[in-house]
């Protein structure tokens, strides 16, 4: 399975800040969606960063109240990683695990922004298909006993 087929069901919606928002706007947008990242992107669409929960502890952590009056650009995360939509589920799964992210936006081809996957997209996806090669195990079983 690939990250193609996990956004044909869940949506190319990503949701997004601009770099200037304020960290309480970001907060709200977060909540609201019920989400734990948003790409940091510029008023020409370009990915600039993402802001995510971690980057609002680490924040917090190193500045306390400061947070408050910090802005999306200063609290994102520059580097990103990144999937196409060919990338397999494992694939992606390995990469959050190694780099230990938990988003993962979705370049295409020609390096437009294609979505976004969350581990949690990715987890679900794995279970459901785990369940299913079980039932087909356990069909074959009862068929050939």
């Amino acid at each position: 399975m690939t990250i193609a087929e996990i956004l044909r069901r869940k949506g190319t919606q990503v949701i997004s800040v601009g770099p200037r928002d304020g960290a309480a706007a970001i907060a709200r947008i977060l909540a609201e969606h019920r989400i734990g990242a948003a790409l940091v992107r510029d008023e020409t669409g370009a990915v600039l960063g993402i802001v995510s929960e971690r980057d609002f502890v680490r924040a917090l952590a190193e500045g306390g109240e400061a947070l408050l009056g910090m802005e999306a650009r200063q609290l994102m995360t520059q580097v990103l990683h990144t999937v196409t939509p060919r990338t397999s589920v494992v694939e992606a799964l390995g990469m959050m695990t190694d780099r230990r992210v938990r988003h993962l936006p979705v370049l295409a081809e020609d390096g437009s922004l294609a979505g976004m996957v969350s581990i949690g997209d990715l987890v679900k996806h794995r279970i459901v298909e785990i369940e299913h090669e079980a039932e087909e195990l356990r069909s074959y079983v009862a068929q050939a006993g």
